[in-house]
């Protein structure tokens, strides 16, 4: 992997020339209109006459994550007329998209992680891989973290390039930059920096090893063990008892991607959406019969922490959780995952 160092003034200007190029996101410094066209939810475009050092860059995980780059909220995916003398009436078309390449910047280890997991079930995905494809994410490593940090936890790390296309990590005169990916290679091509010193580049390397994730192997004995024996623990029903189905979990999750598709027509012009849904709601799992097999709350309390913690990882491998604690940070009841996480490994042991 290549390896090159920049100074702080050096990094602004590199910012200031993909912005030339690319239209360049940075974590929003406060709450943007919905209408802007230059929004994203949490994100910022990044300003011409900005100085690019100077968006918020906060510790532990931005605000909102970057899964709204991928999962557009909302995302059209088909257009159409139902004007009567049109000759297209009824007629489906994807939409014009756009290929412009845009750059993410401030993107924390856990949410570049985030990308590659939500890759696994959509891998053939369209809309998901045309607007990946299109997006290169532009790292920096974690110098301090929160309290509901627990990335490590989860197998990650704060020093993390895993995801990224370029991962930048402080030094105590300037910035490393690792370049991760071909779009990494592309973005640093044309700029004359210099390679990263040896020194640098071992001491980043000694204090990943420092850092390690011990508690990751404990986690792991959750793979092998049965979940499924706990599925009517009473566990499940006082968590129930305390969610109020705000959702507020799943949309502000890196890696919940739960959808709905809809059909809007105004004056005769329609378009199918998708956009964000939670398996909170009760509406989710509602079937046109009127059967809803997760009608009560401890059902769905139980399937979100299941599907993390065991559905995803039996059919992809990994769990469904990069330890970002923005749940724990935003749940107005106070339910932590890593808590229900220290409950199952117990009662697993017991069982």
């Amino acid at each position: 992997m290549k390896v090159l160092k920049i100074s702080p003034a050096g990094l602004d200007a590199m910012i200031e020339e993909w912005n030339k190029v690319h239209v360049v996101y940075v974590p929003a410094m406060e709450k943007q209109a919905a209408a802007s066209p230059d929004w994203a939810p949490g994100w910022c475009r990044l300003d011409s006459s900005s100085i690019a050092l100077t968006f918020p860059l906060p510790i532990g995980p931005t605000p909102a994550s970057v899964k709204t780059f991928f999962f557009p909220q909302p995302e059209t995916l088909l257009t159409y007329t139902l004007e009567n003398n049109h000759p297209d009436k009824g007629l489906m078309r994807e939409p014009e998209r756009s290929r412009d390449m845009q750059v993410v910047l401030g993107v924390r280890p856990c949410d570049a992680r985030s990308v590659l997991l939500n890759n696994l079930p959509y891998q053939e995905d369209q809309f998901f891989q045309a607007n990946r494809q299109r997006t290169a994410l532009v790292g920096f490593s974690c110098d301090q973290t929160l309290s509901t940090c627990f990335c490590t936890r989860m197998g990650g790390s704060p020093l993390d390039s895993e995801g990224l296309d370029l991962a930048l990590s402080r030094t105590e005169d300037g910035f490393l930059i690792e370049v991760c990916s071909e779009k990494g290679e592309a973005l640093v091509a044309d700029l004359e920096l210099a390679p990263a010193p040896e020194s640098d580049i071992s001491a980043l390397a000694a204090r990943r090893n420092a850092g390690g994730n011990p508690s990751a192997t404990e986690l792991d004995s959750l793979k092998g063990s049965e979940l499924g024996t706990l599925y009517d623990a009473p566990l499940w029903q006082s968590l129930g008892e305390a969610c109020i189905n705000c959702g507020a979990c799943t949309f502000i999750c890196p890696t919940c991607y739960c959808f709905d598709i809809q059909d809007e027509v105004v004056r005769g012009q329609g378009r199918r959406i998708r956009y964000w849904d939670s398996c909170m709601f009760p509406l989710y799992s509602l079937h046109t019969s009127g059967h809803n097999p997760r009608g009560q709350k401890v059902q769905r309390t139980r399937n979100r922490f299941l599907h993390k913690l065991k559905y995803f990882p039996d059919r992809f491998g990994p769990f469904s959780c990069v330890g970002c604690g923005r749940c724990v940070q935003d749940c107005p009841v106070n339910i932590d995952i890593r808590e229900v996480m220290d409950d199952l490994i117990h009662l697993t042991a017991v069982e």
